[in-house]
């Protein structure tokens, strides 16, 4: 049984920093990209940012400078540097894995005070 277990989310002042991770266990075949999405609230989920396996990356515009993902294949953990948080990064972020099958983690929710 393939999971993905978020961690890293929380409350923090805008400006600040947070580091989200996401860790997959089980049996997967072939890890295409990992990446992450975010759904605030009213809004639709959308692509916060992905890496490949061969490390190509890609962003939404609007956090383009400021946020930065990594991944670890040997641990098939990515990871999401956010810095100059803005309190409309407020939103419930998800880890998601393409292979054969597209894997979604469980969310964890990052608030950014005003």
């Amino acid at each position: 049984q393939v999971q993905l277990v978020e961690s890293g989310g929380g409350l923090v002042q805008a400006g600040g920093s947070l580091r989200l991770s996401c860790a997959a266990s089980g049996i997967i075949f072939r890890i295409n990209a990992m990446g992450w999405y975010r759904q605030a609230p009213g809004k639709q989920r959308e692509l916060v940012a992905a890496i490949t396996s061969g490390g190509s990356t890609n962003y939404a515009d609007s956090v383009k400078g400021r946020f930065t993902i990594s991944r670890d294949n040997a641990k098939r953990t990515v990871y999401l540097q956010m810095n100059s948080l803005k309190p409309e990064d407020t939103a419930v972020y998800f880890c998601h894995v393409e292979s054969s099958y597209n894997y979604w983690g469980q969310g964890t929710q990052v608030t950014v005070s005003s």
